[in-house]
This record gives C-alpha cells, structure tokens and sequence, in this order.
C-alpha cells in the first residue's frame, strides 16, 4: 500500500465498529450479545480511539516532515470546530428526541435513563455546560472525547517528529499517573467525563504514532509467532474468563480469586486488562488482515466499508436510531423479533446514509472566482494582462474543494491521505 493510499482495513474496522456501537446501544437487545464486548474486557471504543489516532498520524506525516506543520494545525483545529458543531446539534436534536418520547408516551423513565431530565428542567443552565462539554446525555460521550483529541493532536504530532519513542512513553506515564491519582475533567452537575482523556489519550497516541511510521517498523515482530501466541493465549483466557461470568451454565468454571484480581474492568480510566486485551486482539487483527487482502475489496465488504469511510455521519445516525429502536421496543413489542427488526433495518438506514454521503461527496463543486483584493482604479500603463494578473488572486475553495494549499500538500504525497481523514 503506497503513500497517500487509503487504508480499507481502517474503514473496515471503522464501520464495523459502527454497527456494534448501534446494536449496543439499544437497551436489551439480544444482538448485542453479537458485539466483541460480551467475549472480553473490552469493546468498539478502543479500536475507534486507535484507528482515530492511526489515521491522523498516517494522513499528518507528510505534511509534518515537510515542514507544513502551521498547515496541519490549520486544518485539525478547524476539524476539531467542525466536530463541536456536529456534537452540539447532535445534542440539541437527541435531547429534543427523548423529550418529545417521554412526553407522548407519558414515560418519564425515558428522560432519566437518558440523562436528560435536568436538561429539561433547567435548559439555561445546562445549555451552557453542553456548551462546554462538561453536560452530556447517555451515548454522547465519544464525540467530546475526540475532539478533545484532535485539539491536542498538533501537540502530539510535534512531539512525535522530534523523539517519537519519547513521546510515547510520556503518554504512557501520563496514563499511569492519571489512573493513580484520580486525573479526569469534571461534568456538571457532578461527577467527571465517562471517558477519562488523560487515560485513554494513550491508545490515541499510540495509534498516531503507529500511523506516523512506526506501524510498519514493528510489523515483523507483531506477526512472529511467539507474539501471536501470546495474543491468542490473551485473547482465548479473556473469551474464558467472561464467559464463565456470563453464561449461567458455566458460573465457577473461574475461580472467584481470578475475578477479584482483575475487578473492577473500569473503562472510565482504561482499566490494564482492556488495554492489553485490545493489544492482543490488535496484534492478531494484524496478522488476519493485510493491507492488499482481496476480500476487502470485495462487494459483500461494500456496506461495512462504506459506512467506516463516513463514520462521523453514520455515528450521528446511530445516536439517533437507537434511541428510536429503544421507544419501539418499550411501546410496540420487546420480543426477539422485534429486536432483530429493529438492528437490521437500523443498520440498513446506517448503511444508506453512508451511501447517500458519499454520492453527495462526488457531486461537482462550483468555483468561485471572486478575487482576494479588487483593486480601486487601473493605471494607464498597466496593460490588460498584467491588471488581471494584479486584480485577481487564486480562485478560493469551497468547502471540500482542493485549494493551492491542498495540491500543494498532494504533490508531496500525503494530500490525499489528509483529504479522506477530514472526510470521516
């Protein structure tokens, strides 16, 4: 896979990531025992972090080495205002959704399950938290967590152009120190982030600085067989481990010492045994999953793919559906038929949302020629050519349009790359 080419296994494991936050973020669906959280300690949202750093670092790279580092925090910080804006009407939508719920079907339960009832009862006061980030209803917790992210990431990036190794281990040690000493933002009214940023801010790094570079430089030794033993040994002990807590028929087949020791498995801070069971699981999705394997290409990859490649459009879809899947299971029926009607068609809608994004991606753009500066008067000396050349400076972009800047950083080979991650 050369430079500036798009990674499909990311989007693969973007989108199918999307689908399992869908399917679990309904309330007592059967199908969630379909998604990674229920065969180990952890779930879709390290590999989102991960790829989400991954990508950053894979598409940043060539802009950083070729000194358009003023460039790069240009583009991620304005991304990083595009995801605010997305988060705030996702907020004011989904709260206005679980309202209209609670009120027509006369079911309070909806508002407080949802975290949304002191929203209602005092919207301006709570208006300004969700401003702030520190008020956030159930299932809006990933968006202001990657934000945060993609502030912090023209830091990161500096750091690893400069001493790579040492920044990783620096957010490593933060990690640590994080967990040890109860480091989190607050929200409001009380309480911190669901997420804790200084500790799940590692896998972040980590993903950047495996897409920086160093990803391939350490492929030998993830792919070696005593490394995939002892991911497989990880990987098959978490599947027994959680199993025996899960399934009725097999209570005891662990013994209670073994639960004690690894409780609590909090994924607020990260907690050690999610981190290395997702680095175990990494190293073997690794060694599964070649960049140039066929299948990825194939046309029953196709919807999964698609809906990695416009994850931040289908994630909003999501928030949305699944509380719609939710109400109709609480007022129409709860029974498993109705559960796989409301996965599948909702992961149907997700699937065509994604396509209807990208159709629209591929709509011509107009042009604007208006120039940067009109000049008041022409001197008689100039001639026609050269007042044009003096009065009109370079067409300006449109929003997802390539301006100078852009084909400049194409030509070194990484715009490409830049452009798709401003596409997630």
């Amino acid at each position: 896979m050369g430079q500036g080419e798009r990674d499909l296994r990311l989007d693969f494991l973007r989108g199918l990531g999307q689908w399992m936050i869908f399917v679990d973020h309904i309330p007592g669906n059967f199908l969630a025992w379909l998604t990674l959280r229920n065969y180990g300690f952890c779930d879709a949202a390290e590999f989102f972090v991960f790829i989400s750093g991954y990508s950053i670092g894979f598409a940043y790279a060539p802009a950083i080495r070729n000194g358009e580092f003023v460039a790069a925090i240009k583009r991620l910080w304005t991304r990083a205002a595009q995801l605010y804006v997305v988060h705030i009407f996702l907020f004011l939508f989904f709260t206005a959704q679980v309202a209209r719920a609670a009120r027509r079907f006369d079911n309070p339960m909806y508002k407080d399950q949802f975290n949304v009832a002191q929203f209602l009862a005092n919207p301006d006061v709570m208006i300004q938290q969700a401003l702030l980030l520190k008020y956030k209803p159930v299932n809006l917790d990933v968006l202001p967590l990657y934000i945060v992210f993609v502030v912090a990431a023209p830091l990161i990036l500096w750091g690893l152009s400069r001493r790579p190794h040492v920044t990783l281990v620096c957010s490593f040690v933060l990690y640590i120190a994080s967990r040890s000493l109860g480091w989190n933002l607050p929200s409001f009214p009380d309480g911190h982030w669901y997420f804790n940023p200084f500790c799940w801010q590692f896998l972040f790094v980590f993903g950047i600085w495996a897409g920086f570079g160093n990803g391939p430089k350490i492929r030998g030794f993830v792919t070696s067989w005593p490394n995939q033993l002892l991911c497989w040994t990880i990987v098959v002990v978490a599947l027994v481990i959680v199993i025996s807590w899960n399934v009725e028929s097999m209570y005891g087949l662990v013994p209670d010492a073994v639960g004690k020791l690894l409780y609590p498995i909090d994924k607020t801070t990260l907690a050690p045994v999610r981190l290395l069971h997702f680095l175990a699981l990494l190293g073997i999705v690794i060694k599964l999953l070649p960049p140039d394997l066929p299948a990825l290409r194939s046309k029953g990859m196709h919807p999964i793919i698609l809906c990695g490649q416009r994850s931040l459009p289908v994630f909003c879809l999501g928030v949305i559906l699944s509380f719609t899947a939710h109400w109709m299971l609480v007022q129409i029926s709860d029974s498993e038929l109705m559960q796989l009607f409301v996965s599948v068609a909702g992961i149907a809608l997700l699937v065509g949302a994604a396509w209807l994004a990208t159709w629209y991606r591929s709509l011509p753009t107009l042009v604007s020629t208006v120039p940067v500066t009109v000049p008041v008067e022409e001197d008689e000396g100039t001639s026609g050519t050269d007042a044009r050349a003096a009065g009109t400076a370079q067409p300006l972009p449109l929003a997802g349009e390539v301006g100078p800047a852009e084909r400049s950083e194409a030509g070194t080979g990484g715009g490409s790359a830049l452009r798709e991650s401003q596409n997630q």
